[in-house]
Parts: structure tokens; sequence; C-alpha cells
């Protein structure tokens, strides 16, 4: 079967074939880390993480995922500013908590996952041959900025199919020194309030990348001049991906020959965005929502569809999650997890269009109604045969209740048991507080501290966590 995927730049469903036979090279535009992670945030994530799974045990194809880390821009240096922090310190706190949330959601880890100022000269190198090719050209006012000259690219806005004198004027540096005012910055000379270790010396002056040229230079540095496909929001595509596309191709790069975007999260309608205000964090709501339940929850709806958040939309969630969970447990683990068993074919043709996710949920729901019914009737042959077709699906999905990633055995026993231990000790702890034994109060504190549980005390009481494990500093 050949997958087809919709590709944003054509708009239309394409066979996907790859540059070079059995590998595939994917570049998706990671987080800024200047904020907490919110559902939002981490959608794409998860509908990527689903590609890559089919693309790998669908296909047989060898993937490289590489998703990068914008770990320097105007938002972080405003934030950190705000917290009077450094910023380099304000971005990794938040990389690394980003880092976890998308560990929680079972989200395999990229390939590669280059920071932007990790890749500073690859940056000024590219820009300097936009400038010599007649693309680019340095702020005559001397400020350090170098834009991009979009009247020099005929090509620009074909991504977005978007006529220049319809498009309004850039917005990410200042417009002095612009030959038009959609030219974007590839460069953005230092301002004197800005921290001296947020620039960088170039043969235009000090400075810091702007946001476009970071990725096209990432991209070209861990996939080369060309590679399959390029991924991303919805909300991407402009100015985004058109400007990547347009000083990537300027330059004589191939670049990425499919193009893939995801809808948003939204909330009561509007997108779902810190400045907003209605911003659901993956820390939060995994306090109250099993990690397994949340990653369905992402990936149930086609990456291309809006998810619309709503009161009860989790517990919906949980509700699919335990009817598969409960088919396998009835189904006796033991007797069927090890079996390799290919999906069946209606799972595969639906993977196949675009990731019709809700037609393979379809399959995966046919299977657990008929294993059921095979298991009622006294056939466990046929039970354990759709049982092991379920686990192939499901892993497909990152939503194996029996992967050891969700650590209860499949069945949210262990972390409903967990619950109501901390809940106790809790309790004791409140009560003996309320008694003036502090003593006592400090020993269970204590003993949840050693078991890896933090206990916060807040003015509507104590709340409590899992501690985050350590992770290896990443590249």
């Amino acid at each position: 079967m050949t997958l087809q995927i919709y590709d944003t730049a054509t708009r239309s469903l394409r066979d996907f074939v790859p540059q070079h036979e059995g590998k595939v090279g994917i570049y998706i535009c990671g987080l800024t880390t200047q904020g907490s992670p919110h559902i939002g945030h981490v959608r794409f994530t998860v509908a990527f993480d689903i590609l890559r799974r089919w693309l790998t045990t669908g296909h047989g194809y060898d993937v490289t995922l590489v998703r990068n880390v914008t770990d320097i821009d105007d938002k972080i240096l405003r934030k950190s500013a705000e917290h009077d922090e450094e910023w380099f310190a304000w971005s990794y706190a938040h990389e690394r908590e980003t880092s976890d949330a998308l560990d929680t959601l079972g989200v395999l880890r990229p390939t590669y996952e280059p920071r932007a100022t990790g890749h500073i000269t690859d940056m000024v190198d590219l820009m300097r041959t936009l400038i010599d090719k007649g693309h680019a050209y340095p702020a005559p006012d001397e400020s350090g900025d170098v834009y991009f000259d979009v009247r020099s690219w005929p090509a620009y806005g074909e991504l977005t199919r978007q006529s220049l004198d319809d498009m309004e004027a850039a917005e990410d540096a200042d417009p002095r020194g612009k030959r038009d005012p959609r030219d974007f910055a590839l460069w953005k000379g230092r301002k004197s309030e800005e921290p001296a270790t947020a620039s960088w010396p170039t043969p235009y002056g000090e400075g810091r990348p702007g946001w476009h040229l970071e990725c096209s230079a990432m991209a070209r540095r861990w996939l080369g001049d060309s590679f399959d496909i390029h991924g991303g929001g919805i909300d991407l595509r402009f100015p985004h991906h058109e400007n990547e596309q347009a000083q990537s191709r300027a330059a004589g790069l191939g670049f990425a020959q499919y193009w893939m975007h995801n809808g948003w999260v939204t909330l009561s309608g509007e997108k779902m965005s810190k400045s907003l205000g209605n911003t659901l964090t993956v820390e939060e709501l995994t306090k109250t929502v099993r990690p397994i339940v949340l990653r369905y929850y992402l990936g149930s709806v086609h990456y291309r569809s809006t998810i619309e958040y709503h009161e009860g939309a989790l517990a919906e969630a949980g509700a699919a999650v335990e009817r598969i969970e409960g088919f396998l447990q009835r189904a006796e683990p033991a007797k069927y997890a090890d079996r390799f068993v290919p999906v069946p074919a209606t799972f595969a043709a639906a993977m196949d269009d675009d990731l019709n996710v809700s037609g393979a949920l379809a399959v995966v729901f046919d299977a657990v109604r008929e294993g059921n019914t095979a298991l009622d009737d006294g056939d466990t042959d046929t039970a354990r045969d759709r049982a092991a077709e379920v686990v192939a699906m499901t892993a497909v999905l990152g939503v194996n209740p029996l992967d050891p990633q969700w650590s209860s055995g499949g069945d949210g026993r262990g972390e409903q048991a967990l619950g109501v231990l901390v809940e106790a000790l809790i309790a004791q702890r409140k009560t003996a507080r309320a008694d003036k034994d502090f003593a006592a109060a400090d020993t269970i504190r204590d003993q949840l501290t050693a078991a890896g549980v933090v206990v916060e005390d807040t003015p509507d009481g104590a709340r409590w966590s899992l501690a985050r494990p350590a992770h290896d500093e990443k590249d």
C-alpha cells in the first residue's frame, strides 16, 4: 500500500515517495522555550509522533526526525527580564519542563534536537550565501540588522498562495533600514537594553538570529540541502514556513519536498495560547488525568482537524481507554502479549489515508468488540488473536496499554493505588498539623519525599506530584 499525505504546498493528497529509498527525513518546528507547555503547544508532537511510528512500523522506513528548540528570541528575553533571570537559565528550565511533558505523553524522543544557539555559524554561512546571491542585505544604518529581500525572490508567497502586494509589513524587526516593509529579519542587531550574552559577532555586526533563519540552518545541518517532510502547527504556515522556504530555496537548497500542518487545540472556539490566559499545562492536567488518557485525547482526532477542548472531553477519552484496557486484561496478556501480528489491512488502509486516526480507531474498537464477544462465547483463541491486533494497532498510535511507558500494567490500578496511599498520608499529615504535632507531620512529609512524591502547601491545601526524573543534557 502507498501512504498518501496532504501536502499543504500543493493543497492535495500526494503519494509519499521519499528521496532516498528506505529512509525518511522529517523536520518539525519545536517549541520556543519561553514558558510551560500546554496541550495546545504539544498537540503537534503527538501528531508527528504517530506519523513517525507509522512510517517505521507500517512501512519499514528508517526515520530521522529533527525537532528543534528555539532557545533565543524576543519573548524569552522579555519574560526572563520580567522575572529577573538570565535568559539562558529561563530558556533551559522550560526546555527541561517540555522534555518532561513529552516523556509523560509517550512521545518518542527525536533523533536530533538541536538548539538554535548551537548553530550560529550555520546561520551566518546561510546568511552570507543569501547576501552574495543578492537575496539579502545588511541594513544601511549599520544597526547590525540583516534582511531578506522578498522582491528578489519571485516565488515568495507560493507556499501560502499569497500575492506579495497583499501582504502586510513584517513585524519581526524595526522597519528602519528595510527596502520593503515586508522584508523580514535574518539577523537582529544587538539592542542596548539586551544582555551581552544574547548576541554573537558576525561580519555585519553583533546580534542574534531571526526565528526563520534558525530553522533553515538547522534543517540543513541535520537533514541536508533537501529532505522529505517539514511539519508544524497550521499557524506557522505564514510567515514562518513561507519565509523558511523562500530563504532556503533562494540560497539554492531544495529544502522540504512535502509540507504537513496540524490543526489547533481550541477552547471556547479560540486558539489555546498564553495571551488568552486559557492554558492547560501537561503538568497540571496529569495530576488528575492519566497520561495515557491525555495522549489518547490529543491523538484521536485527525491531525489536520481542530480539537475543541470542553468539559468532559478527557472523561470521554478515559472511557475509551478503559474499554481497550478492559478487553486486553480479560484476554489475559500473558497469553498473547509477546505475539507479533501485523495490523489489520483495514487499519493500515486508514493510516495510509493521510493518517486517518479516526478510521484506524474504528478498526481498533471493532477488534475489541469482536474479542469480547469471543470471550463471552468461550473462544479464547479468537479473543487472543484480536487482543494481539489491538496491541499492534494501539502501539502505532502510542496508546498501547501494555507498554511499560504507562507503568501500570495497562489497567491504571497502579496509579490509582498510589493516589489512594498518598492522599491517606497527606490526610494524616493534615491531622498532625492541626494537633500541632509538627514532628509527626514532618516525618510524613519526609516519607513522601523519599518515595519521590513532592508535596506543596497552598492556600487551598496540600497538593502533590511525582518528582521529575533526571534527564541527560541534550545537545
